[in-house]
C-alpha cells in the first residue's frame, strides 16, 4: 500500500500540528511568522543537550 493511500484512509483522524518556537524570551507559533522569519527558522540547526 502506498503512502498516499494510507494518508487518504486516515485523513479524517488527522489534525493540524502547531509548532512553537522561543522568540525573544517567549514562545510563539511558527505559522504566524512572516516570510523572512519563516526562512530563518528553517535554517536553524537543532541540537540535543547531553
Amino acid at each position: 500500500m502506498s503512502r498516499e493511500e494510507l494518508l487518504s484512509r486516515v485523513a479524517s483522524k488527522r489534525q493540524k500540528c502547531i509548532v512553537y518556537t522561543r522568540v525573544m524570551g517567549y514562545h510563539r507559533p511558527v505559522e504566524s511568522f512572516n516570510i523572512g522569519k519563516t526562512g530563518e527558522h528553517r535554517q536553524r540547526k537543532q541540537f540535543t543537550q547531553h
